[in-house]
């Protein structure tokens, strides 16, 4: 996502509507193509939407488990990367450490897409801001309200919303911010787009005037032992009925799963008819299918 060009971000979220709207269309599309999936976290709609996406577009995605990949424990990622370059027509990478995904996009010479690492997760993002262009019909000055920490999810974000024009109003219990360096990078790019970034620790001074109220989990995968602690920490920043009754009527709510009911959001919230966050897990299809074609239909391989 820090990447990304806004133009190219206006393509894909053309193409996706297309093809969301007629997949028929897009049948064979990527035929003899294949996608590598190598996944160090569990995975549930990364991997399926991926695997569905190629198969709907006429290709195959050949999947790696946890307990089988080989990046940086049976061999070097930089001799994993130049092998499957030679098998595959592009990779998506699930990596504990973003570290780890650069120096595979590095050495292989095949596209390389970020299916999450402990930093990043713009594939969420894609579906994230392509959700509330459906909703609203624009993405320039769509106000977001993000609840909750500042993690990878939220880091995309920032990115995608800065180089699209949607103001993000974020609050976070006090020393879960995002990163300091992302926000100061963040700040140059907004001021290009018109987006406005804000930060607080009041949930309530952030849903203020939000056309969409996002959260996610308070405990990531890795965070286990901090549990306890963030459930406490966190708790104010409950999405529930009670926040809710703060937004404009036409607000969503927005969730990129997996969900812990009872914590981060409640059930009455989540099964609310303000809640596209099952249009946000199908649209992770569809925005991905199309970054899969565009990708893979215009890539030349570097040697």
């Amino acid at each position: 996502m820090r990447e990304a060009e806004p133009h190219d971000l206006d393509v894909l979220f053309k193409l996706a509507e297309r093809m969301k709207r007629d997949p028929g269309a897009y049948v064979n599309k990527l035929k003899a193509r294949t996608l590598a999936l190598l996944f160090q976290k569990p995975s549930t709609r990364t991997r399926v939407s991926f695997q569905v996406g190629m198969n709907q577009l006429g290709g195959a995605a050949v999947y790696t488990a946890p307990q089988e990949q080989p990046l940086g424990d049976r061999e070097s990622i930089r001799d994993v990367a130049r092998a499957l370059s030679r098998y595959c027509d592009a990779a998506v990478i699930r990596a504990y450490s973003h570290a780890d995904v650069e120096e595979f996009a590095r050495h292989a010479s095949v596209p390389v897409i970020n299916g999450l690492s402990d930093s990043y997760h713009p594939c969420q993002t894609l579906a994230d801001l392509f959700t509330v262009r459906e909703r609203f019909g624009k993405l320039e000055k769509i106000n977001i309200a993000y609840v909750g920490d500042g993690n990878n999810v939220l880091n995309s974000l920032l990115y995608g919303a800065a180089k699209t024009g949607v103001s993000l109003q974020i609050a976070t219990p006090r020393g879960y911010e995002p990163r300091e360096e992302i926000l100061k990078d963040i700040k140059l790019i907004a001021k290009e787009s018109g987006a406005k970034i804000s930060l607080s620790n009041n949930p309530f001074t952030a849903v203020k005037n939000a056309h969409a109220i996002y959260t996610d989990v308070w405990v990531s995968m890795g965070q286990e032992k901090q549990r306890e602690q963030r459930l406490r920490d966190f708790q104010p920043f409950q999405i529930n009925m009670a926040i809710i009754g703060k937004v404009p009527k036409d607000a969503i709510v927005m969730h990129c799963l997996p969900a812990h009911r009872g914590e981060e959001i409640t059930d009455e919230v989540m099964e609310s008819p303000r809640s596209v966050i099952f249009d946000q897990a199908e649209n992770r299809l569809h925005t991905q299918k199309a970054l899969l074609l565009l990708l893979l239909t215009r890539k030349k391989r570097r040697n």
